[in-house]
């Protein structure tokens, strides 16, 4: 009889919003998880309730580090692996904005967004892989954006790090096919995040409303279902795809709120 082996998997930006809902879906399938995280404090406190929550006592290691440090990331990996023995399952969710308009975005914000979103997942993937490999294979879910699909004002560090995470995610899956790993993209459309509560009047609400097919914001565990089922073994033969989840709003134009008015 085969023994049981219990998967393993890293999320990266995980002491809050996606990160942290990806990991309770991945902690309620049964695996284990290693939140990585550059807010050590967040993260510390997540951590703690998750263990209290989800009775996961034993199945969590948080570790501090900036993605865009290949020294931190090489460090983490490696403490993940000290500690659980492999990987299953890389999520490269860290990610972080800058909202101003072009010519007033520096060089320094503009690199820093592209460290983040678009080095960062080299990275993690780069020191994950092997470990992968090793094992018998595995996943990467990269989390894009739907601003990487639809360009809008005050994003051009942001959307320009997505769509390049997006053409990332297709040349990792035609190079790590042939040795195991899945390597699919997540784009979010408008989230209900304390972020999104923080920054969105309703103003703003109200317009994204009315341009989604599905008339609301999505959910943080709407967008981990999604990442669990790429990194499941339900998608064995998905690979090199981008999946929005956005309540359509990437599939329409414009119009929404007269066709409502008007049935």
């Amino acid at each position: 009889m085969t023994e049981q082996v219990t998967k393993v998997a890293v999320v990266t930006g995980a002491a809050r919003g996606i990160g942290r809902a990806t990991v309770e879906k991945f902690l309620c399938e049964g695996w284990h998880v290693a939140l990585l995280d550059i807010d050590g404090e967040t993260l510390a406190r997540t951590v703690e309730a998750l263990t209290t929550s989800n009775s996961a006592l034993g199945r969590l290691m948080a570790v501090t580090c900036d993605v865009a440090e290949p020294e931190q990331v090489q460090g983490a990996i490696e403490q993940v692996v000290a500690r659980f023995g492999r990987i299953d399952a890389l999520v490269n969710n860290a990610g972080t904005a800058v909202f101003k308009p072009l010519l007033q975005t520096t060089f320094a914000e503009w690199r820093r967004v592209l460290d983040v979103n678009l080095s960062g997942p080299f990275l993690c993937s780069q020191a994950c892989a092997p470990v992968m490999i090793a094992g018998g294979g595995g996943s990467i879910v990269n989390i894009t954006s739907i601003s990487g699909l639809r360009a809008s004002t005050l994003r051009v560090a942001y959307g320009t790090s997505k769509a390049g995470l997006m053409h990332l995610t297709k040349q990792q899956a035609a190079e790590l096919g042939e040795v195991g790993i899945r390597v699919n993209g997540v784009s979010p459309g408008p989230v209900d995040t304390a972020m999104a509560k923080a920054v969105h009047s309703q103003a703003i609400r109200a317009d994204y409303h009315d341009a989604i097919p599905l008339n609301r914001y999505g959910l943080e565990q709407e967008i981990a279902e999604a990442i669990w089922f790429l990194c499941s073994d339900r998608a064995s033969y998905i690979t090199g795809q981008i999946l929005a989840v956005d309540g359509g709003f990437d599939a329409v134009g414009i119009g929404l709120p007269s066709l409502r008015k008007d049935p």
